[in-house]
């Protein structure tokens, strides 16, 4: 990768890929693990948040809901295989970001339409709202490396200027060493 004297300067390495967040991994895996729960409960009972909502009368399609469930559950899959490089994984985040900002919007529209009571708002701040904050900070941390690899810091070394042993010294060098020595005028050549 580029010249043997040049080193790129990279930025904060990790043991999941290049310029991964030790937390990014652990967000992501906690986020996969609480949809694929709220899947599976959603799938299993699709009527039971509804009724601890006090939902009345309750929905006559209750196949919709666990359609949602299975929905969260495949963002869970997603967030899983996400945790292992969340840097090369971030069009996952993205997406999972965005669902998580157009759900709270559906909800706000539902309760003013008086389709949905405020109580289901509990799934809300669970499902969505906690999650801004972390799949933002990834995504912007994305931004930063990508804008970062687009104007790579190299930093050059320079090459060690040893003079040639006696030993290793051909006719040519050796006159150029006798030229340099001359020259100096103490017999100590400058380099």
């Amino acid at each position: 990768m580029g010249h043997p004297e040049q080193k790129l300067i990279s930025h904060m390495p990790s043991e999941n890929g290049p310029g991964e967040v030790a937390w990014h991994g652990s967000v992501l895996k906690a986020a996969a693990v609480y949809n694929l729960a709220w899947g599976f409960f959603a799938i299993v009972w699709p009527l039971e948040f509804f009724r601890w909502c006090g939902v009345d009368p309750l929905p006559n399609y209750p196949e919709l809901w666990q359609c949602i469930g299975m929905i969260v559950g495949v963002y869970g899959v997603g967030y899983w295989i996400a945790a292992s490089d969340a840097v090369r994984h971030w069009p996952i985040v993205l997406v999972g970001l965005l669902g998580k900002i157009l759900g709270p919007i559906g909800f706000a529209q539902a309760v003013i339409n008086e389709r949905f009571p405020l109580k289901m708002g509990v799934t809300i701040l669970f499902n969505d709202l906690i999650w801004w904050v972390p799949f933002a900070m990834i995504l912007l941390h994305v931004r930063t490396l990508s804008l970062f690899a687009a104007r790579p810091q190299v930093v050059e070394e320079p090459p060690e200027l040893k003079p040639i042993s006696a030993s290793r010294r051909t006719p040519s060098t050796a006159i150029v060493w006798s030229s340099l020595k001359s020259a100096s005028g103490d017999g100590n050549p400058k380099i």
